[in-house]
């Protein structure tokens, strides 16, 4: 039988995040993206989201490149851990590989990884395959899309993108698009993120102009918080800055690092004088000063954070600062930013946050400007990716409202296999696909085992109950003896904490009688006492450790 072309996501279908798409065909294969995702609230403790790498790893004979559309976390953040486990070159655009650079740096892979730095316009030959780089607009510098062209026909990989035709660095290239369709795509995979919006995607002008507004005018200290990633918006910034006379400070290790990055590849063009180093804002009239900070998104150590929590060595926050917040909470992340919103009031500061205010834009396409690519790229088969569920199947719906057929649109979860030939596109099957969890330095080693024991310790608190035995007769020498944490007040409960130790007792005594002196058993005897006592007298759960010492 003929080689038929496998696509396999995994990762960024049903989830915001951790992007990451296989495609296969005979002995070769190449990766599109490789992202993060970030914890929900009752991951406790995880630092970040990873897919699950094992398909590559037991294909990476197989494996010829990654190619990365763009240098956002949800599309990059994974690559270090990825490349520990397999090693292949990485192809992106100069920025892309710019930030792709500094987290091998951080990891020690630096120097074993080989990163190849393309151009919008430029085919790359992995294999069998035959990757164009395509120019797309989006929030951050030198996002493309790709032409991939393989034995069976062209897929065109959107990426993240919107039409932006005031873009700084000029508008997607939908000429190109349009060709393509007129060749002929096979199929498309498209971003679905803003799929539930009507209408068109602002252009980033719209911002620049708020932001104008803001400092106009303005007597005071302006703190301007947005993603450390979107240097057009912190040009618009530095321009608007240098237009009142202000200097501007940077506060925030991410975005240190993202303007160095894009100052090195010429991305942001910084007025002469205008940034200076944030220890000497202070002699400064503040009047005459800008901060950009870390901290759109609430995060616990970020810049804007510690402003807020007084924890900030070098900025206080003080009446009448006025305080722009250029982002829109990602989903989850509302609680911790309406906190910091709180906080910065409680401090008599002045927060413009509102989106009325046209301080935000997104990065992402609306429903009109994907039927626009949809219209151009006339796909045979759809695959929509980078969404929820409900974003998928809107994204599915659309498609077939611009007249291809139902048959024809195929909405799948990570791990699927999409088998496509030149005539059909079937899913066969799946493979090894999931999350797994980064927790401080350890990869992988916290699973679902431990994050439920993380929850229920969070939800319910926990009670060990510890007792020395006699290893000559099984008689109780001293205990047993109840320490909770998380459960109760100990002084405020002797009561119920003598009563635990009696049920303990009892269930010691219970298994004592039946010349049990299986330490399992008594344990387990035990734990269900308690357990059974617990529930019925205070409807609470605890997690319960017995522990037995033989003496």
């Amino acid at each position: 039988m003929a080689e038929k072309l496998k696509i396999i996501p995994l990762g960024g279908l049903d989830e915001i995040g951790k992007n990451i798409t296989v495609l296969e065909y005979g002995k070769d294969m190449i990766v599109v993206d490789c992202g993060v995702g970030f914890p929900d609230e009752d991951m406790y403790g995880v630092d970040l989201v990873i897919p699950d790498f094992s398909y590559l790893v037991a294909n990476q004979k197989k494996l010829r490149g990654m190619f990365i559309t763009h240098g956002h976390e949800d599309h990059i953040g994974s690559i270090p851990y990825c490349m520990q486990q397999v090693n292949c070159p990485i192809h992106g655009t100069a920025m892309t590989n710019g930030l792709i650079k500094l987290k091998l740096e951080e990891h020690g892979l630096a120097s074993t990884v080989k990163l190849h730095t393309h151009k919008p316009g430029d085919i790359v030959k992995a294999g069998c395959f035959s990757v164009e780089f395509i120019h797309v607009n989006h929030s951050i510098a030198d996002a493309v899309a790709f032409a991939i062209r393989t034995p069976v026909g062209t897929v065109v990989f959107t990426g993240d993108f919107k039409i932006d035709p005031t873009a700084k660095d000029g508008m997607i290239d939908l000429a190109r698009l349009g060709e393509l369709g007129n060749e002929g795509v096979l199929a498309l995979l498209a971003d679905s993120t803003n799929v539930e919006r009507q209408g068109y995607t602002p252009s980033e002008t719209v911002v620049a102009e708020s932001l104008d507004r803001q400092f106009k005018n303005c007597d005071q200290r302006i703190i301007v918080t947005t993603f450390a990633s979107n240097m057009h918006r912190i040009q618009a910034v530095l321009a608007t800055a240098h237009r009142y006379g202000r200097k501007v400070a940077v506060s925030g290790r991410s975005m240190e690092n993202m303007l160095k990055v894009a100052q090195e590849l010429g991305y942001l063009k910084v007025p002469a004088g205008t940034i200076v180093e944030l220890g000497a804002i202070k002699s400064l009239p503040k009047n005459k000063v800008v901060i950009v900070s870390t901290g759109s998104q609430g995060e616990n150590m970020s810049a804007l954070y510690r402003m807020a929590f007084s924890t900030h060595k070098q900025v206080d926050i003080t009446s009448g600062d006025r305080i722009i917040i250029s982002a829109s909470a990602i989903p989850g992340n509302e609680k911790a930013v309406s906190r910091i919103i709180n906080e910065l009031y409680r401090k008599g500061a002045e927060v413009v946050y509102e989106k009325s205010e046209g301080l935000h834009v997104s990065g992402h396409a609306c429903q009109e400007e994907l039927k626009i690519i949809h219209g151009l790229v006339k796909p045979k088969f759809f695959i929509p990716v980078h969404g929820e569920q409900r974003h998928l199947q809107i994204h599915g719906k659309l498609a077939v409202s611009m007249g291809l057929a139902p048959r024809h649109v195929h909405i799948g979860e990570i791990g699927t296999v999409f088998e496509l030939s030149g005539k059909t596109c079937k899913v066969n099957g799946t493979v090894p696909a999931g999350k797994v969890f980064v927790d401080g330095t350890g990869v992988g080693d916290v699973g679902s085992v431990v994050l439920r024991d993380r929850k229920h310790l969070a939800q319910d608190g926990m009670i060990v109950v510890c007792v020395n035995i006699s290893s000559q007769d099984g008689s109780v020498i001293s205990g047993p003896d109840i320490i909770t944490r998380g459960f109760i007040y100990v002084k405020e409960s002797e009561e119920l904490m003598d009563e635990l130790r009696e049920v303990a007792m009892e269930a010691i005594d219970r298994c004592s009688r039946k010349r049990s002196r299986d330490w399992t058993t008594i344990k387990s005897a035990i734990k269900n006492d308690l357990s059974g006592y617990l529930y019925k007298h205070t409807k609470r759960n605890p997690m319960i450790l017995p522990v037995i010492m033989e003496i």
